[in-house]
């Protein structure tokens, strides 16, 4: 489990590998200078409830991961995330995508032809 905090007030408990793929796309849009929302919904046993925050590169942020183990990301899913990011309703946190298989390559071929 990690904690995101926003603005020095507002933390949001995440599991360990969906904030690091939240934490890849909050930052490489802030590094260009974008500003989009964020938004989430609580379940019904923590309260229940619908909650948005707006990233701007003015707003500090922080990541905070408890397993000091590196994640391996997922493409597919840091795409996803960001082409809702883009989009006009913001960020959410989508279900990973299951891994797709690479291309076959014709025989013969190496992975630099």
């Amino acid at each position: 489990m990690g904690i995101l905090t926003w603005n020095f007030i507002r933390t949001i408990e995440i599991e360990d590998r969906p904030l690091a793929h939240l934490r890849s796309v909050v930052f490489a849009k802030l590094r260009r200078g974008e500003s989009f929302s964020y938004s989430w919904e609580t379940p019904l046993e923590q309260g229940s409830g619908r909650h948005s925050i707006w990233f701007s590169p003015d707003v500090p942020v922080t990541f905070e991961f408890f397993d000091g183990r590196d994640i391996p990301l997922n493409p597919h899913w840091i795409r996803e995330l960001t082409r809702a990011a883009n989009s006009p309703g913001g960020l959410v946190l989508l279900p990973e995508p299951e891994a797709q298989p690479s291309a076959a390559r014709p025989e013969g071929r190496g992975e630099t032809d």
